[in-house]
């Protein structure tokens, strides 16, 4: 299916790893010219690199997130480079392996639905008729999974805003949604660590999955640029629960 994508330009949040790359390598090969950020140097200049080799135009920024206004000038500086913006995808987060502690608490909030919220608010900005955002969310918002910990209540926190955010924005024919995954397994990955130093609880979310296995970076980017795209253009203020039947909540 043509996505109809190609010539948009396409800003991505943590765009050299795992999900993040994954959703900039299918914006890109769908024809749009991609800007991302990440904290390493080298694997910013190296992806800029490998994008650029499909053809299109590529931007990338070492920025720390958790600074508050880094990701909104990263927004505004981004759109600059590509010369406009069509799509901006919300995908980093920090809250993931936080201990359940004042600071990460803070960290958490500060990280996950400050910064998020920033960036989010920076590209409604920007944004044109027919222009789309989505935000990277989780099954741990809407059942619980592991411990207790602020990475669930964060990434709940984000729903009814994402969801306001679309309700606002359509008039302008702007879409916003979220994607949830479930447990998404790559190398250097959060459930690549659980696999090697916590065996039985990677075992057992292992057999907790109906299709038998973890999920793949690739997987969540097909369903995040598919709800990007002009295909889904009556899709908006959605949770789009990705994760091969996981979670056991009926969703109504």
């Amino acid at each position: 299916m043509d996505l109809n994508l190609k010539g948009r330009k396409a800003i991505v949040t943590g765009g050299t790893r795992g999900i993040g790359r994954a959703i900039v390598d299918l914006l890109a090969d769908e024809g749009c010219d991609v800007a991302f950020c990440a904290r390493n140097a080298e694997q910013v200049a190296a992806a800029v690199k490998a994008i650029e080799a499909k053809g299109v135009k590529a931007h990338g920024e070492v920025v720390d997130v958790s600074a508050e206004g880094a990701v909104a000038g990263f927004v505004a500086s981004a759109a600059e480079a590509l010369g406009g913006v069509d799509i901006f995808v919300s995908n980093v987060s920090g809250a993931m392996g936080l201990a359940n502690t004042p600071d990460a608490w803070k960290t958490a909030v500060e990280v996950d639905i400050l910064r998020t919220v920033e960036g989010c608010e920076a590209a409604a900005g920007l944004l044109g008729p027919g222009g789309s955002i989505v935000v990277i969310g989780t099954i741990s918002a809407i059942e619980v999974t592991g411990p207790r910990r602020p990475y669930s209540a964060v990434k709940a926190a984000l729903l009814p805003y994402v969801k306001n955010l679309a309700r606002d924005l359509a008039p302008k024919n702007i879409r916003a949604n979220v994607v949830a995954p479930g447990p998404i397994y790559f190398e250097g990955g959060v459930w690549d660590m659980i696999e090697k130093t916590m065996p039985d609880r990677f075992a057992a979310t292992l057999a907790r999955s109906p299709l038998g296995r973890l999920g793949a970076p690739e997987e969540i980017a097909n369903a995040a640029v598919f709800l990007a795209s002009p295909r889904a253009s009556y899709i908006t203020g959605v949770n789009l629960i990705c994760d091969g039947a996981v979670t056991q909540r009926v969703d109504f």
